[in-house]
């Protein structure tokens, strides 16, 4: 992340990555929106909420745990962020 970004600035580029991570992930395993969303008991809106690079939403770790679990992947690599 570039030095001269603001934390909140710096923050929104993470949600963004984390959103596109899920978001890789989800179709990594041919699922939908909406069954992500099915499985850890969050409205389809919510899951589209936390993908989309446009809005960075923030989500809990426990949700995070529950969305790499349901993705079979390690919660880290959620959090591998490409530049």
């Amino acid at each position: 992340m570039p030095e001269g970004k603001k934390p909140e600035e710096r923050r929104d580029d993470r949600l963004r990555q984390l959103g596109l991570n899920i978001q890789y992930y989800r179709k990594m395993r041919g699922m939908k929106q909406q069954d992500l969303a099915d499985a850890i008991h969050y409205s389809r809106a919510q899951v589209g909420l936390i993908e989309n690079p446009n809005s960075p939403m923030s989500t809990t770790l426990e949700n995070l745990f529950d969305i790499a679990d349901v993705l079979g992947v390690d919660v880290g690599k959620l959090f591998e962020f490409r530049e």
